[in-house]
């Protein structure tokens, strides 16, 4: 979305000057252009950025773009879908000047002469997040595709360019231009701010941005610095398994107009404003003041009330599971917007982000420390506290002094159990409220204890290798919280598909799975437990042998880390520890003749598993407890953290031998 500014002074150009074209006409292309079938830099390429150029100039309160693909094979096709994506509102963004056209391999020129469609995508309180979706014409593969369009904003308003370097596609070259304005403008909270450009790069090595001045007169809003950027042989963005979030790791480069010389400076500036507000927010008032009253009682500890609270809030509609009120319909019930934590207590409804600030207003009401931080989500990017824009920060959590210690919680999240964070809001950056100023702070990770799943089979197999039984899968944590919210978009019918199918990835095709109970399912203080009904065949015949999987729910696993070599850290998400147990029951008619042995494996203070047999009567239970101790994992860590799966990922694929006992033989289970 486009950053935007408006001018300091009430006079502004009164029409938005007439922009020239990006170029006189389109890029002819080259013979080798068109006869390309590949590129050596990435095998197997589906498309490739031929040329990018972004443009931004103040003087027209524009910014440009303009795009030359190549579709090297079938899943190239899709850069013909083109989505652009706008912000409506006070800065009166538009979308316009898209052109396009397709050329063949032979040279046949395509033009685009459809008409591009707007759909809306977000809506909030003073704009509308929008999308000009269009399609080019008769693109297969071989073909090239070029487009252009441009967004203008309101004659007040200007925008700071975000440079997106790299993205999925390979870039042989592309160029980055912008004239900043000159004038003294202000931010959209009014605080006035100079005309000072500053930015934020990340970038290749040896790859800067030159600053030029410029002498030509550019009208009212013009500037004398241009910045350009050219880059060439990009490299896609990688794609491996357990990555960070890239949109804030890939190459960029973000700007923004400041009056700050430091990011402390900016943060506690930003920070006074931003927890001012929230403070005028959270109150408390008399309707928190008065339900907390009846809520807690004088001889609670400070935790007995919380968990009080906590529930209290929980038990609440967070809107950002169901649905936000429109204007009109609170309007129609006799209510206006609400502005204090006594309108959300009153309503018994509110977004994640109100339901965290009311937590912290009845926390305040029964006399402790509280506070507000708010995030950025760790599961769409990181914050960069040397960009200085707090609008990278996404969602609100709560942090309460309970006898000395602060503990962080997270009310927004619907189901989220007391004491902890949805891993997406663990080791997050972002901005809190202190005693003293506001600071940047970042949030504590989870254990791997309170992120459990533990999935108990309880199987009888016949002599064709056929299993009837039950599983018990018990959850806590994220995992537990994941089936939770899956639940609150949806109904009893499409959780129960959704887990069954869950379940059915993980077992031997043709397998009949039947969810028989969910329980605690709106208790989020107790774990979630998932019962199935099982039946299939899930040995295989050898001759006068079967062959069964030890652990039924490790038969479709795959290697988690199969490259040699790793480019980007590991982000597990969050610690964690699962157990199995998985007892085979054995008819009199077979013969145990070998199980997997034991064997453990660790890398020491990070991950561990370990694996075991128990015999009984006519029974074998396989035990296997995988502990990741963990978030992240450094480049450095690969080769050891590849050695330990590879050895896990052996033993789950080791199966118990069975074989069929001889007329009169009584079967012995204790085989090894």
């Amino acid at each position: 979305m486009i950053k935007t500014c408006r001018l300091l002074s009430a006079l502004a150009v009164t029409a938005v000057l007439a922009a020239p074209s990006l170029r006189a006409q389109w890029t002819a292309p080259t013979s080798a252009e068109l006869s390309m079938t590949s590129i050596p830099e990435v095998p197997g390429a589906q498309a490739v950025v031929l040329y990018k150029e972004q443009v931004g100039d103040d003087a027209l309160h524009m910014q440009s773009w303009y795009y030359r693909i190549k579709v090297l094979g079938e899943g190239g096709k899709e850069q013909a879908n083109v989505q652009l994506p706008f912000a409506s509102g006070a800065s009166g963004q538009t979308v316009d000047s898209i052109s396009g056209r397709t050329i063949h391999a032979d040279g046949t020129i395509i033009p685009f002469t459809g008409k591009p469609y707007e759909k809306l995508i977000e809506e909030n309180q003073g704009y509308k997040v929008k999308m000009k979706v269009f399609t080019l014409p008769s693109v297969e593969v071989g073909s090239i595709i070029e487009y252009r369009y441009k967004i203008h904003l309101d004659d007040n308003y200007f925008s700071s360019p975000d440079w997106y370097i790299q993205n999925d596609l390979y870039v042989r070259k592309a160029h980055y231009m912008w004239r900043p304005t000159d004038r003294v403008i202000e931010s959209e909270d009014g605080k006035h701010i100079s005309s000072t450009v500053a930015w934020t790069p990340i970038l290749p090595a040896g790859v800067v941005i030159k600053q030029s001045a410029v002498q030509i007169s550019r009208g009212a809003d013009g500037g004398s610095t241009e910045l350009n950027l050219d880059v060439h042989d990009i490299m896609p963005l990688p794609r491996e398994q357990y990555m960070p979030p890239m949109q804030s790791l890939s190459y960029r480069v973000l700007f923004y107009y400041t009056s700050f010389r430091a990011s402390k400076e900016y943060w506690i500036s930003k920070g006074k404003q931003w927890s001012k507000a929230r403070d005028k927010f959270i109150g408390p008032g008399t309707v928190v003041r008065a339900a907390v009253e009846g809520i807690t009682l004088p001889q609670d500890s400070q935790e007995q009330k919380l968990r009080k609270l906590y529930a209290a809030v929980m038990a609440l509609e967070n809107t950002d599971f169901t649905r936000e009120r429109s204007t009109s319909e609170e309007r129609a019930n006799g209510l206006k917007n609400a502005t204090t934590a006594d309108d959300i207590l009153t309503r018994k409804r509110g977004s994640g982000d109100q339901m965290a600030a009311l937590f912290v207003s009845m926390a305040r009401a029964a006399g402790m420390k509280a506070y507000l931080m708010t995030v950025a989500k760790r599961d769409t990017h990181i914050f960069l506290s040397n960009y200085l824009n707090i609008n990278q920060l996404d969602d609100d959590i709560a942090i309460v002094n309970v006898d000395g210690k602060d503990m962080f919680f997270d009310p927004g999240q619907r189901y989220c159990s007391f004491g902890q964070l949805a891993w997406k809001h663990t080791l997050a950056g972002g901005l809190r409220q202190a005693e003293g100023n506001p600071a940047v702070a970042s949030t504590p990770g989870s254990s791997f204890k309170d992120e459990h799943i533990s999935r108990v089979a309880d199987l009888a197999l016949d002599d064709r290798g056929e299993a009837t039984g039950t599983v018990v899968v018990t959850l806590t944590g994220d995992p537990a919280l994941r089936w939770r919210q899956e639940a609150l978009r949806g109904d009893d019918t499409s959780l129960n598909a959704d887990l069954r199918s869950d379940m059915e990835h993980l077992l031997p095709g043709g397998m009949e799975v039947r969810v028989t109970r969910v329980d605690n399912l709106t208790l989020p203080e107790l774990p979630l437990k998932i019962i199935y009904d099982l039946k299939g065949t899930v040995a295989s015949s050898t001759g006068k042998r079967l062959l069964v999987p030890a652990d039924l729910f490790q038969v479709n696993s795959h290697s988690l880390f199969p490259e040699a070599k790793r480019e980007l850290a590991i982000d597990m998400h969050f610690p964690s520890w699962n157990q199995d147990a998985v007892r085979w029951t054995l008819p009199a008619s077979l013969i145990l003749e070998m199980s997997p042995t034991a064997e453990q494996a660790q890398v020491p203070n990070k991950i561990a598993f370990d694996m075991s047999t128990r015999p009984g009567p006519n029974s074998i239970t396989i035990f296997r407890n995988v502990t990741v101790g963990r978030t992240f994992y450094s480049v450095p860590d690969y080769p050891e953290l590849k050695s330990f799966y590879s050895k896990l990922e052996a033993k789950d694929q080791e199966t118990l031998v069975l074989t069929r006992a001889p007329a009169g033989v009584k079967a012995d289970s204790g085989a090894n």
